[in-house]
């Protein structure tokens, strides 16, 4: 996989997304890897389903698990 420096990627920004491939490309500081950089049609497609029948959802997945009382006025 190809792989840029952060300030060259800097100062080539827009000619690189240009020639993006679907094997995107690595962007490094100081030698190590920080991001990686994928055509936006190349992640989601496989992304899309992947995990259909390989997990399981327990309990409330849009709860936050905390439980709460809610003190009522009385009506007058």
């Amino acid at each position: 996989m190809k792989q840029i420096g952060a300030t060259k990627f800097r100062k080539h920004c827009l000619a690189i997304l240009d020639r993006l491939d679907n094997d995107g490309i690595v962007i490094t500081k100081r030698g190590k890897a920080v991001a990686k950089l994928i055509p936006l049609h190349a992640a989601s497609a496989s992304l899309i389903g992947s995990l259909k029948g390989r997990i399981k959802i327990k309990g409330d997945i849009l709860g936050t698990g905390a439980a709460w009382e809610h003190a009522r006025k009385p009506c007058s």
